[in-house]
């Protein structure tokens, strides 16, 4: 049965998760099917091939005689020059020189040529390096054989697939990234937010969700991973009588994560041996620094209350054994670390800091400046852009978004103690200002929520399960230039096409199919787009031929040259969409089927 079973994927910077969801046993209109985890396989030595309930975001780029022939065969085959997975992560500890990480945060920087083969940066001089895009591609695609190898009777192209994608990409990360899946093999993705997604899952978990929230409420989702942070406010609204959701800010893409905690903890180990006159080589450090991720995972369990976790490092000598280092990563450490670095007690008004920077620096991504998450939220709360009415987000008396509660996501999270913190910081906040504590949600198996999530989302999308809303927050008009006589000295006069209304549902679209206008290809050309908070009365293809100077703002221009003959004017209808994560694509029509595509961001987001 085609499109029987609805697959979420979330591609994460440090790890890839699946779920999925049998859409043909949706007949029970009082139950949905049951959301279950995909463990993927995967080498985990050589030779060795297991099933794990995550796929490591690492690709390891072999040299001939790094790995005994025939040791990386995996049940589909081999994958000539490359390794993914967890062998990959293993192998990359040693020789990190060849291991590509963080695709996905290089696939959202847009200070380099995102489709340009520049991974690994510290590749030796005539070494293969993949781009971002074909990193992204190569971890999608092992996804897609992992599950063709235990579903033959259900080939993956033929199921209804969702990618995962931070709320704060931008639309040229998007884009790439369902570049990355059409080049893994995927016959169509739908891309979906990583908040929402973590938000779904709690809405899978919690069909009482009604009776948790209320109007007025609103949902702040704090999503911190091993190399980014993400924030995310979702509004609980009235339509129609039922409770509704409406996803009303984004924050920014912040590369700040459990990776610069461990490496902060490699750091304080690495002084430690350095009073003591031992002295790391870089490979050591690496591999000191994958040790102090595992030792901080197992000193945050619950439950475990030991002062220490022992950490080993290799010699580099021909006394391998002998040459073995001894160290120990203490809790106290850990938590002081984590404490006083990451999450200090600051102030609602506490922005992050800006440090003086260098003038010449190496190539690589743009990590925050600051690494307190608390300043990182202060900052969100304090400056972010409602999408709604003024009134639909709940605020102190300064303006500060006032969060009743609080959903966490992300393996950074699962420690009890960082939790504890940001509730602690936030609700101080609150209190300051006399409003209610905000409340965790809790219940949700931080590494696998967003994976969840997006399978369950794929149920909502067929009517079934709730949806979360989040309409345009303006209205969005395209410029038509008026066809009359030149004049010298005056351009002429501009009309305007309304193209998203206010309130216009992300995932849906509009055709103007009886309105046609002449589009230029071939040469250099510009369009010109415009938004209004003022007008949302507006009707979607509603023209403009005048307006008062304060009721429209026009947008940057967008400079393209459309594929055609040089100086044609095709003749075009139009058609206009906004996608689940809030892109607005314009496709112009010609008679003859072709089509042309332009797309920008209509979200409001962190300044």
């Amino acid at each position: 049965m085609p499109n029987r079973y609805v697959i979420g994927i979330d591609l994460g910077t440090t790890n890839c998760g699946v779920a999925w969801a049998d859409a043909g046993k949706m007949d029970d209109p009082l139950h949905l099917p049951e959301v279950q985890l995909f463990p993927i396989k995967q080498l985990t030595n050589p030779g060795e091939v297991r099933e794990e309930p995550l796929l490591p975001s690492a690709l390891y780029l072999p040299e001939a005689k790094d790995f005994p022939e025939g040791s990386l065969e995996l049940p589909w085959g081999a994958e000539p020059g490359m390794l993914v997975g967890a062998l990959a992560q293993k192998r990359g500890v040693e020789r990190s020189n060849r291991l590509v990480t963080s695709a996905k945060s290089w696939l959202s920087h847009s200070a380099v040529d995102r489709t340009a083969a520049i991974l690994p940066l510290n590749a030796p001089e005539g070494t293969r390096k993949v781009s971002p895009v074909e990193a992204s591609r190569r971890y999608l695609e092992h996804i897609r054989k992992a599950w063709d190898d235990v579903n033959p009777e259900a080939p993956f192209t033929e199921q209804q697939v969702l990618v995962t994608v931070p709320a704060s990409f931008d639309a040229v990360a998007r884009e790439l990234t369902q570049r990355a899946a059409e080049e893994a093999g995927y016959a169509s993705v739908t891309l979906l937010e990583e908040p929402q997604a973590a938000f779904y899952a709690w809405l899978e978990r919690h069909p009482d969700w009604r009776e948790r929230v209320k109007v007025g409420d609103l949902i702040l989702v704090i999503d911190i991973g091993g190399g980014t942070t993400d924030f995310t406010l979702i509004a609980v609204t009235e339509r129609g009588g039922e409770l509704n959701l409406e996803r009303v800010a984004v924050g920014d893409h912040i590369l700040l994560g459990g990776d610069n905690v461990d490496l902060a903890l490699a750091r304080v180990v690495e002084q430690q041996l350095a009073a003591k006159g031992t002295k790391l080589d870089m490979m050591q450090f690496h591999a000191l620094w994958q040790q102090c991720r595992v030792g901080k995972e197992k000193l945050l369990e619950e439950g475990n209350k030991a002062a220490d976790h022992a950490v080993t490092i290799l010699g580099r000598g021909t006394g391998l054994v002998g040459g073995t280092i001894k160290a120990k990563l203490a809790r106290e450490d850990v938590e002081r670390t984590l404490l006083e670095g990451f999450l200090p007690r600051v102030g609602s008004h506490d922005m992050p800091q800006r440090q003086r920077r260098v003038a010449l620096q190496e190539i690589g991504l743009p990590y925050a400046s600051d690494a307190a998450v608390t300043r990182q939220l202060a900052r969100f709360l304090r400056q972010q852009a409602s999408t709604g009415e003024q009134g639909s987000v709940r605020r102190t008396a300064s303006g500060m978004a006032a969060p009743t509660h609080v959903l966490f996501n992300g393996g950074v999270l699962r420690a009890k103690m960082i939790r504890e913190r940001l509730l602690e910081v936030l609700n101080g906040w609150l209190s300051e200002e006399g409003m209610d504590a905000a409340k965790a949600l809790l219940g949700e198996d931080l590494m696998h929520a967003v994976s969840r999530g997006a399978a369950y989302y794929g149920l909502a999308r067929r009517g079934r399960g709730v949806r979360i809303r989040g309409g345009v927050p303006r209205t969005y008009y395209v410029g038509i230039e008026t066809a009359m006589p030149a004049i010298p000295g005056m351009p002429p006069p501009m009309k305007a096409l309304t193209v998203v209304p206010f309130g216009m549902e992300e995932g849906t679209s509009h055709e103007y199919p009886d309105r046609e206008f002449g589009l230029l290809v071939g040469e250099p050309a510009e369009f010109r787009f415009f938004c209004s908070a003022a007008r949302k009365n507006d009707e979607a293809g509603m023209m403009l031929e005048e307006w008062k100077p304060d009721e429209l703002e026009e947008l940057a221009p967008v400079e393209v040259t459309l594929p055609g003959s040089a100086g044609e004017v095709a003749r075009v209808s139009l058609e206009a969409a906004v996608t689940e994560t809030g892109v607005l694509q314009l496709f112009c029509v010609a008679k003859d089927g072709r089509r042309w595509k332009l797309e920008f961001n209509v979200r409001e987001r962190v300044a």
